[in-house]
């Protein structure tokens, strides 16, 4: 009996034991978050971002390491280090084109990588530690670079906006030519109405003058008819002075 009770509290003394040194794994881990995916243009600058949360206060012993595996496959590679100083890696393809960004003290381990090229195309893991909290997931970033170009994916929504809307943009600017040349049509026209050639001036004076002459020409004939008529009339009037008073009476001299 007493073996098989110190053997049922052996039993329960290990699973007790594992539970103890998880919970203190899981008091003790940091908590990193990474972009899964991240696209750059050949030639300009990327940004690899990396935040951390620990539950133990920033110190000199914390440490970021990120490493490279090529997307071919192939081995890891470490290439960027810190610990209170940034350390780039001096050899392989990201010498000299890797530069810490980040701020531990705000819980920042990002890095930048410049002039990228599509053969840097790969999985890069940051990898944070800062005793005694050493326990972390490891998130996993995936860099596509690809050449810049007029190229885009689009949308249903986008889509759908550029067949409603320009059809719409095209029969209102073609609306606003029509006025446009209506309206330029309509001052040629205004122009053309109020200015005179001096040609047309001068026909114009020519006709009210000759217009006025007639009218001139015409009732002096008309008087002179008038004057003949009466003078026929009443000859005696005409020829002596001594019946003025006798014509005047007459009209002859209106």
């Amino acid at each position: 009996m007493r073996g098989g009770g110190a053997a049922a509290a052996g039993g329960l003394l290990l699973p007790r034991g594992a539970l103890i040194l998880l919970g203190i794994c899981n008091a003790f881990s940091l908590d990193i978050k990474a972009s899964s995916k991240v696209r750059a243009f050949v030639g300009e600058k990327v940004l690899l971002s990396c935040t951390f949360k620990s539950i133990s206060p920033i110190t000199e012993s914390l440490t970021v390491d990120w490493t490279y595996r090529p997307l071919t496959g192939g081995h890891m590679e470490t290439i960027f280090h810190y610990q209170s100083v940034a350390y780039p890696t001096t050899v392989g393809k990201f010498k000299d084109r890797i530069s810490w960004v980040g701020n531990v003290a705000k819980g920042d381990a990002s890095i930048a990588i410049q002039s990228p090229v599509m053969s840097d195309n790969g999985t890069f893991i940051c990898s944070v530690k800062n005793p005694p909290d050493v326990y972390h997931n490891i998130p996993q970033t995936v860099l596509i670079v690809t050449e810049r170009g007029f190229s885009f994916q689009l949308t249903s929504a986008v889509l759908l906006s550029i067949l409603v809307f320009l059809p719409s943009i095209v029969v209102v600017i073609l609306m606003l030519v029509r006025l446009g040349r209506k309206s330029g049509l309509l001052k040629e026209k205004k122009k053309s109405g109020c200015k005179k050639s001096s040609i047309e001036v001068s026909d114009e004076t020519q006709m009210r003058k000759s217009h006025t002459d007639e009218r001139s020409n015409l009732w002096i004939k008309n008087k002179i008819t008038m004057l003949k008529i009466l003078a026929r009339k009443y000859r005696g009037c005409w020829i002596t002075n001594a019946d003025w008073r006798t014509c005047s009476h007459l009209g002859i001299w209106e």
